[in-house]
């Protein structure tokens, strides 16, 4: 196959931790030369690595739409990666769609929330809006509605070790996680073939796990005691507002926990492993990485 066969993909947020995992799975698909990443600074550091690896780098910054239709200039296939800006995605999405409609571009996929229609997470409300915009832009779309990223709970893995606990407000509830580099393959799996428009994919891991399992799992690899205490949303949020936390973000985590403790983060369709033809990596392979 020729390389100009390869339709011209563009990837947003592509210096996020999500879009240099999709731009890396990418390359492993198709030549580094039909890939473009959209960054803010097209010369920090994360920029400068994607543009060595033979990918161009353009500007594209969600809150300046006078750059963005020029950016996405010859551009065959956008993935929108939801923007990190809580409270301003949905004007931000706006922004990036109706750039991208005045671009011709061919294809629209945007990363969204596990059951957004639905979902009772705060979280929701702001991707139900902007799969509201996508269908009535009229444009071609894939929604990819990401489940949670199992490294959201990793991540503060080594604090709970160092003080032996580790809190949160989820309770029994099955979070069906699954590693960013997962959802990363599932968006290179979408841009890369035939023609997918309209489909909705609810993707999360093969495997779910309560809090009290990601506690006791780090608790084995590390070897140390490790507990998990669950809390009402209200002392959770406290809490992590005590640790340094802005109350904003806070207040989000809360209620995802809350949201999770109801099932709003569960999710046994498998959509994610048959995209990525294998299956989802374990809770204990991502904790296993953390604290190595």
């Amino acid at each position: 196959m020729s390389e100009t066969t390869f339709p011209k993909l563009f990837v947003t947020g592509a210096s996020g931790q999500l879009g240099r995992l999709v731009v890396a799975a990418l390359l492993r698909r198709m030549p580094a030369a039909r890939i473009v990443a959209g960054v803010r600074d097209t010369e920090a550091p994360a920029a400068q690595d994607l543009r060595a690896q033979g990918v161009e780098v353009r500007s594209a910054d969600y809150a300046r739409p006078e750059i963005l239709a020029e950016a996405f200039a010859g551009i065959d296939r956008l993935l929108l990666i939801s923007s990190s800006e809580v409270g301003q995605r949905v004007s931000q999405h706006r922004n990036v769609i109706e750039a991208a409609g005045q671009a011709g571009v061919e294809l629209i996929a945007y990363t969204s929330l596990l059951h957004a229609d639905t979902s009772p997470l705060g979280l929701a409300e702001e991707h139900r809006a902007t799969e509201a915009i996508l269908a009535q832009s009229g444009m071609p779309t894939v929604i990819l509605r990401n489940g949670w990223y199992t490294e959201n709970h990793t991540a503060s893995l080594p604090q709970a070790l160092a003080h032996g606990i580790m809190l949160g407000s989820a309770g029994a509830g099955r979070i069906a996680g699954a590693a960013r580099a997962d959802y990363a393959e599932a968006a290179a799996a979408v841009l890369t073939a035939d023609m997918p428009v309209g489909r909705i994919y609810e993707l999360a891991g093969d495997e779910a796990y309560t809090l009290a399992d990601v506690a006791s799992e780090a608790a084995r690899v590390s070897g140390r005691p490790v507990r998990y205490q669950d809390l009402p949303p209200a002392e959770y949020r406290a809490a992590l507002v005590g640790t340094g936390l802005p109350a904003g973000v806070a207040s989000l985590l809360a209620d995802s926990d809350r949201g999770a403790a109801d099932g709003a983060l569960f999710d046994d369709g498998h959509d994610l492993r048959i995209l990525i033809g294998r299956p989802t990596t374990p809770l204990a392979t991502v904790i296993a990485g953390v604290l190595k």
